[in-house]
Order: structure tokens, then C-alpha cells, then sequence
């Protein structure tokens, strides 16, 4: 996915946010930019995500919201570990 990824290191920002989640932005880009996942949509919230493993082990969802299409800008809402699938 060629895509602007919006990294917000602002007090509140989404780096703050996957930091108390355990996470890296790089370890979200890994999984958000990977074009061999399929983009689903969050049940909670109706926004586009993706499963997947980052280089490091973690099962991870990234959530993000689509900022603009043309560039294609887009900023991660939230990622987190899950539990992997059976």
C-alpha cells in the first residue's frame, strides 16, 4: 500500500498511543503497509484494519483512519497485540 503514514509524537499522539499499547510505530508500519494483508474493518468502529505479525513476534491489529486519497495519507488510530489466530 503506498500511503503517507501520519505519526503524531504530540502528548495524546498515536506514538504515545502504540507505546502504552507495547508497540513501535515501526512495528505498526510493518504490518499496516504489508499489501499481502487483507484490510478489514473494525467491528467497534467501522474503520479499516489489518492483522499481522511484526518482525518481532507480536500478533497485532493496526487501526487507521483514511486521511486523504490523493496523496494517500493515512493515520494509524490505534494497534495492539491479539490473540492469534487458531
Amino acid at each position: 500500500m503506498y500511503a503517507t503514514v501520519i505519526w503524531d509524537d504530540e502528548p495524546g499522539g498515536n506514538v504515545e498511543h502504540v507505546a502504552e499499547n507495547g508497540l513501535t510505530p515501526g512495528e505498526v508500519d510493518e504490518v499496516l503497509l504489508n499489501d499481502a494483508l487483507p484490510t478489514a474493518h473494525s467491528a467497534t468502529t467501522g474503520e479499516p484494519c489489518k492483522f499481522g505479525y511484526t518482525s518481532t513476534g507480536k500478533y497485532i491489529i493496526v487501526v487507521w483512519t483514511e486521511v486523504n486519497d490523493d496523496p494517500r495519507m493515512i493515520y494509524p488510530v490505534t494497534a495492539y497485540e491479539v490473540p492469534e489466530p487458531s
